[in-house]
């Protein structure tokens, strides 16, 4: 009896170990949904780099990300679309200051479906009559809806075009909108405008006040964080940049 109990409890001490062990390399990372094709393709890269190690990665909206960090979800590193994100992890104490960086730029582009007929110029033509139906992620939580709102401002136009709105989650959603033609035309970012070249086409590029810098950081707390640390020094690696590059992104 007394063997067979100090078996089960050996047991149960291997199988503890050897499931820690599985999950020692792994990093959980939550990145804004526009940098999904480009780190798919990045952590791949880091897996053949560091071989052992593993990235998991979550995608969506930033806004939704960090109420989804806020609730306790198990994350190593948050990339954000907008330093608004980013800012409001750091007040509530989320995030590592110090480790906190810029590591990509974007635009912001206007896109139409690539058939459509309608001359859509600048952010007046949105206004015209033709135009019934623009795609526009939900300012809320969405970066991409807040530097589109912020743009609609501050030409005086966001009262208008704000009628003609299709909310979306994501910028993605807007994406696929305007892909399928479901809309007119819809805001999102330059990335996402080239990996759909053959569904949409870019029609003007929107004009900000400040450039759209994505910021990166590690979680406070994080189980994992010497490999949270590495992926995102990483990222700062010319194979990764070359990678980041490849879809569009600038330099910060």
């Amino acid at each position: 009896m007394r063997l067979t109990a100090l078996a089960r409890l050996l047991g149960a001490v291997l199988l503890t170990a050897a499931a820690s062990g599985a999950t020692a390399g792994e990093v959980v990372v939550s990145a804004a949904a526009s940098l999904t094709n480009a780190f798919r393709e990045a952590a791949q890269n880091y897996e053949a780099q560091y071989p052992g190690s593993k990235v998991s990665l979550n995608f969506a909206a930033s806004g939704v990300l960090l109420q989804q960090i806020v609730k306790g979800a198990p994350v190593d590193v948050f990339a954000s679309a907008d330093q608004e994100t980013m800012d409001a992890a750091q007040k509530q104490g989320l995030v590592l200051p110090a480790g906190r960086m810029d590591f990509v730029g974007n635009s912001l582009v206007l896109i139409v479906p690539s058939d459509s007929k309608l001359a859509i110029r600048n952010l007046n033509d949105l206004t015209r009559n033709s135009v019934t139906r623009v795609a526009i992620a939900n300012p809320a939580s969405v970066p991409v809806g807040r530097y589109s709102e912020g743009a609609l401002k501050k030409a005086n136009l966001w009262d208008g075009v704000q009628a003609k709105a299709i909310s979306t989650q994501n910028v993605r959603q807007s994406l696929d909108y305007v892909a399928r033609g479901e809309v007119d035309a819809g805001f999102v970012y330059g990335t996402d405008a080239a990996i759909m070249k053959d569904k949409v086409k870019v029609a003007f590029e929107v004009p900000l006040d400040a450039p759209v810098l994505y910021p990166i950081a590690t979680i406070k707390g994080s189980s994992n964080a010497l490999e949270a640390k590495r992926f995102v020094g990483y990222l700062q690696t010319a194979p990764a940049q070359a990678i980041l590059a490849k879809y569009g992104f600038k330099k910060p």
